[in-house]
């Protein structure tokens, strides 16, 4: 079995910071040597398209495992996860069973994972959301398509219909996610919403929604409407695309 030998860590473990132990000593052998130029160069040249999902992990691993081939290690997470996303979405706990994933590997993915999320958010907060509609829905999918647990995600709008907050009100587990509609109105009048967007995803990858998911966005829709607040939409987020509450005739006004 191939044995990875990671950069020393930055952390010990992810909260506590320790001293850097130096390098192991020896030349990169130089086939790596160029195999990792060419990589690089191919990827300066013709951007990620340019690169299949495993040779962009690579890209990734090199800074974590400086002196060994990494692609067999890139290959078998894309084997265990699936995809790029999905090994960029993984929870530390999975990615550090993987033999080969130590701390300084997980931690450059989580990072890679953190950029991509708030680059997709820039995108949408303080935007006007019919104007940024498409980048919304981008958002949502990169943030949320790939968990592998139910997070409930509300947008909060002012009158203008502008993004003024993205807040996480729940997390739950596989196939279930707790949300009280009083604690969510509550959020709103603190934040002087005039309206909402509420957003969760299915880990199973399944958009459609369940009877509870239903029950729960009328008792939302009708918490807000008292005080009101619109509800604008109620997305569900899927492996590769979305329920819309509104488009589909679950939610009127």
């Amino acid at each position: 079995m191939t044995h990875f030998a990671e950069a020393p860590s930055l952390f010990s473990d992810l909260d506590d910071v320790t001293a850097v132990a130096p390098l192991p000593k020896g030349r990169v052998p130089s086939y790596m040597r160029d195999h990792r130029k060419r990589l690089r160069q191919r990827f300066l040249d013709g951007g990620a398209q340019a690169v299949p999902d495993y040779e962009l992990l690579e890209l990734i691993l090199f800074r974590a495992i400086p002196r060994q081939d990494v692609k067999p290690l890139a290959r078998l997470l894309i084997d265990t996860f699936g995809d790029f996303n999905r090994v960029l979405s993984a929870s530390l706990q999975d990615l550090q069973a993987i033999e080969g994933v130590g701390d300084a590997v997980a931690l450059e993915l989580k990072i890679v994972e953190a950029g991509a999320h708030r680059l997709s958010r820039a995108k949408v907060i303080q935007r006007h959301v019919v104007s940024s509609w498409d980048a919304l829905l981008d958002y949502c999918q990169t943030t949320m398509a790939h968990r592998s647990t139910e997070q409930f995600r509300i947008l909060f709008l002012d009158t203008k219909n502008v993004i003024i907050a993205d807040e996480e009100q729940a997390a739950g587990t596989l196939d279930h996610v707790p949300v009280y509609p009083r604690e969510v109105v509550k959020r709103a009048l603190q934040l002087n919403a005039a309206a909402l967007i509420l957003v969760h995803n299915h880990p199973s990858g399944d958009p459609n929604p369940s009877q509870a998911d239903i029950d729960m966005t009328a008792q939302i829709n009708a918490a807000a409407k008292a005080l009101g607040i619109t509800v604008h939409d109620h997305l569900v987020i899927g492996k590769s695309c979305e329920f819309s509450f509104r488009a589909e005739g679950l939610l009127t006004d």
